[in-house]
């Protein structure tokens, strides 16, 4: 039989009646509120500081133009705080006390702690225990990732090594005697002249000469100033894979930098016993040999992290999968773990 006008109707709200009933029995109140409004209102992001010293322009719906991130709005309109579902803290942005941060936290906010650097470089940061209740940094357990970059898949890509003119560079602007990547440095060039550009040897390159010089080089030292889990940073994605050479990393494990990019992409510090293997290894390295390192060009390309508003956009991509309800109790034993 068929179902009259009005029949259609009361199934249609039964259906609807039923639904809310699940709805209701399965998520708390609040939740209920955001199902049946997430489609209706974005989500809003209160920046309470820009990361970086040079803010943009933010206004409208950058996420969407920029990005295709549908459904999130950028502020950093204070006013908005009550509205806000998330607020973000910069870490380099913080003051070191608490009276600097919003006095109350309405109910179902939730606040980010986001750096960028590693924990060597992170001072003061069991002040702000008890405080956040998500992370967002370059390690793999963050809340929200935010890697320095990333191989993306690229059918299209062809394997371009750009013409060189030596056999290895560096560009250093903070050089410091005690750090690893100084010690290796030092020993590595007794063996093989290295190329150094950067403000550390009074030779800085602008932005735009950055990667032309770069790629002049077979290899390219991507020494990290701190070894920590997951911290491979601009070094290794611009400076060596972006640019077409090869990185010669010094970082975490080998085991950890195969969870970004292939095995057969880059040279560890670690595979040699010495310096003088590793500079012999250069130095009779076979142009056949050589090509094989950029065999992830075939059907990768770098995607390279660089943009703040970008990287907050994907708040909202994250929003959605995130836990609820929790702060972190020691965030210097989390990051320093």
């Amino acid at each position: 039989l068929r179902a009259r006008p009005g029949m259609k109707a009361v199934l249609t709200a039964g259906v609807l009646v039923t639904t809310l009933w699940h709805l209701k029995h399965f998520l708390t109140p609040s939740e209920v509120s955001r199902e049946a409004s997430k489609h209706a209102e974005p989500l809003l992001v209160l920046v309470w500081e820009w990361p970086s010293k040079q803010v943009p322009n933010i206004s409208g719906d950058v996420c969407r133009k920029l990005y295709g991130i549908t459904g999130c709005w950028l502020t950093m309109e204070r006013q908005l705080l009550g509205q806000a579902d998330v607020v973000v803290f910069p870490h380099t942005r913080l003051q070191p006390g608490r009276d600097k941060l919003p006095k109350e936290r309405p109910p179902q906010q939730n606040w980010v702690w986001v750096s960028l650097e590693s924990p060597s470089n992170t001072k003061g940061l069991s002040r702000w225990n008890q405080t956040f209740n998500w992370v967002m940094t370059y390690r793999r357990d963050s809340d929200i990732f935010m890697p320095y970059g990333k191989l993306v898949p690229n059918q299209s890509a062809t394997v371009n090594i750009p013409a060189k003119t030596n056999l290895v560079s560096w560009v250093i602007s903070n050089y410091q005697r005690t750090q690893e990547r100084a010690r290796v440095y030092r020993n590595l060039s007794r063996h093989l002249h290295v190329n150094i550009y950067g403000r550390a040897n009074k030779k800085p390159l602008c932005k735009d000469c950055l990667l032309a010089t770069t790629s002049k080089s077979k290899f390219y030292l991507a020494f990290e100033n701190s070894i920590h889990q997951d911290y491979i940073t601009e070094k290794l994605w611009r400076n060596s894979l972006m640019a077409g050479t090869v990185p010669i990393v010094l970082g975490p494990p080998r085991a950890n930098y195969e969870q970004f990019i292939p095995a057969d992409s880059f040279i560890h510090v670690d595979d040699f016993a010495s310096p003088a293997e590793l500079a012999s290894f250069l130095r009779t390295m076979s142009a056949s040999r050589y090509r094989q390192f950029f065999a992830w060009q075939r059907g990768h390309s770098v995607k390279l992290y660089s943009d703040w508003a970008e990287r907050l956009c994907t708040i909202c991509s994250a929003y959605p999968s995130l836990r609820r309800g929790r702060l972190y109790p020691d965030l210097r034993t989390w990051f320093g773990s």
